[in-house]
């Protein structure tokens, strides 16, 4: 039986898809989209800040996206190039993700944590020609980094740098009031738009193809260094209209988006995803839990989208039962295991009957998985739900590659619109992730009931997440081992239940050495970004290791959770 709800959603729901067919899908482009919206939703809301004076309606959006578009191609920003964008959840963002789109070039989000070394490296392997970013960026302190990674950035040619370092950047422009030797400033788009003619930026926008990359996020992958994951714009209209049509969401809902864009959960599942069901936006410009209740309170939102630790934070704010949330109805939680009991609480102190908890990675679009409003409690908060409309899902025995039977654990694999193209520039590695006959191996531990709820119920591989993000332990080893005092050092994941998992290092010392934490903490700040910097630190005098002389990475995981009494964080049940 429906609730009165759910009959007002479903029937907005009718009304929209008479409006925007999903057979549209695959063969749209972003572009596509936001015309389509201003002409048929104008003056509503796309874009709502409560933080800020900054209101779009959908008319006024496009307007904006396409002064910034005929900028960026006034500065000579071919097809397919790649522009990055290292900024919060500020308004420039999204004006840059649709830009970049109705012209072809290919957006590399960045987080906004990065440092130098980061930088470098995803700067030089994405080929990026243009970097814009915010110089207020508390997270990066951006200027000073940018000097670090480029000494001689201030008496670079404006619009026509050339580095060594990194020899395909040639523009960057900061966000801001303050201009910057050898930058544009964003605001210099606009100004710039005039010397493009109108006919030249529809006839760019008009020979785009469903196909073509339009986004590259970087992702740690099935193994070694972050990869960009290629992404289309059909890959990123079918999984948001999928992750969109799973709640109902309609024109009339308002959606709150804490998670950072750099994020896929963000930028497709929240940006793309209201675009494309004519909602309104609401995003929290950097996340902060007293900010995220101001924001559902103040814009009166419908549907949260929030990793279980911001969902966490966000329950344990001291005047949280000062915030009129009965606005809410729907939501989402991912990007991390879901402790069943804090989606319970989602549902009963912030007032979500509908909250739903999904499952989801980059190489697929950000989507896989989605419980629905309309599931049994059990199966909405206690499972990750079932596929998607446009994605399939098998249990292989790692081993033998065979599907096994319904209930069985095994490594989930999928297929599917959204997956990606592969990785940039790396072929192994898309040969070792997306099989023959299309299926990505995720390399997580799953099992699929016989009505085809899905449970997550461990990881194959040597991956740590924490808060919503992918670390790979490698990078943070390799950089380890160049500490004097430092024989050898294992990075692992401890749980914790606020935010997945913490970053342990486990250290053997050179003869004769100690070190103390706070070493290790000074070593690597400024120099990896904030959340691959081991908070906790454990010595061993060996490791253990298995006959052919590997180390046993579970063993020192169990010894590290008896050791930081992380027992009770390890039994937490989630879906």
């Amino acid at each position: 039986m429906q609730t009165g709800a759910c009959r007002t959603a479903a029937r907005g729901l009718v009304k929209y898809r008479n409006r925007m067919q999903e057979s549209e899908l695959p063969r749209i482009t972003l572009g596509e989209i936001l015309d389509q919206q201003a002409d048929r939703a104008g003056p509503r809301e796309c874009v709502a800040y409560a933080d800020r004076d900054v209101r779009f309606t959908y008319q006024q959006m496009r307007a904006r996206v396409d002064l910034v578009a005929r900028g960026l191609m006034a500065l000579g920003v071919r097809k397919s190039e790649h522009v990055a964008i290292w900024a919060p959840n500020i308004p420039e963002w999204l004006l840059i993700q649709y830009a970049a789109a109705k012209i072809g070039a290919i957006l590399v989000p960045l987080n906004t944590t990065n440092r130098a070394r980061e930088l470098e490296f995803l700067l030089w392997h994405s080929e990026t020609t243009t970097l814009i970013f915010a110089a207020d960026n508390a997270d990066a302190e951006p200027i000073a980094t940018l000097h670090e990674l480029l000494p001689d950035v201030d008496s670079a040619p404006v619009g026509h740098a050339r580095f060594e370092k990194l020899p395909r950047l040639q523009r960057l422009l900061t966000i801001g009031r303050q201009r910057m030797p050898g930058m544009l400033r964003f605001d210099d788009l606009f100004d710039l738009s005039a010397q493009t003619h109108p006919d030249d930026f529809r006839r760019r926008s008009e020979a785009l193809d469903s196909y073509d990359v339009i986004m590259l996020q970087f992702t740690s992958g099935t193994t070694g260094f972050p990869k960009g994951a290629m992404l289309t714009h059909r890959n990123l209209a079918v999984t948001a209209w999928d992750m969109a049509a799973g709640m109902n969401v309609t024109q009339d809902d308002r959606v709150c988006a804490p998670v950072p864009f750099f994020h896929c959960f963000a930028s497709i599942g929240a940006s793309i995803a209201s675009m494309l069901r004519g909602s309104c936006l609401v995003p929290v410009t950097s996340f902060d839990p007293h900010a995220a209740l101001e924001a559902i309170a103040k814009e009166r939102c419908t549907v949260i989208q929030a990793t279980p630790s911001m969902l966490s934070a966000i329950l344990e704010q001291p005047d949280f039962d000062s915030f009129d949330l009965t606005s809410m109805r729907t939501g989402v939680t991912g990007g991390a295991p879901v402790p069943i009991d804090v989606a319970r609480d989602v549902v009963r102190r912030m007032h979500v009957p509908e909250f739903t908890v999904g499952y989801g990675l980059t190489e697929a679009s950000a989507g896989v998985t989605r419980s629905s409003p309309t599931d049994p409690p059990d199966k909405r908060l206690g499972t990750v739900g079932r596929a998607l409309p446009h994605v399939q899902l098998k249990v292989v025995d790692p081993k033998s590659g065979q599907a096994v039977p319904a209930g069985t654990q095994g490594e989930l694999c999928c297929r599917g619109m959204g997956l990606m193209k592969g990785y940039h520039k790396d072929p192994e590695s898309t040969a070792d992730a997306i099989d023959v006959e299309g299926w990505l191996h995720t390399k997580d531990l799953a099992t699929i009931d016989a009505d085809g709820y899905v449970n997550i119920v461990g990881r194959m591989r040597d991956m740590i997440i924490h808060d919503g993000e992918k670390i790979y332990p490698r990078e943070i080893e390799v950089f380890l081992y160049s500490h004097p005092k430092i024989a050898d050092v294992q990075i692992i994941g401890v749980p914790n239940r606020a935010v997945g998992e913490d970053v342990c290092a486990v250290i053997r010392v050179r003869p004769g050495e100690e070190v103390e934490a706070s070493e290790i903490t000074e070593f690597c700040r400024g120099r990896l970004q904030e959340s691959k910097i081991p908070t906790l630190l454990m010595t061993v005098r060996e490791f253990p290791l298995t006959a052919g002389g590997k180390v046993i990475k579970p063993a020192l995981r169990q010894l590290a959770i008896e050791r930081f009494g992380r027992q009770e964080d390890a039994a937490v049940v989630t879906a």
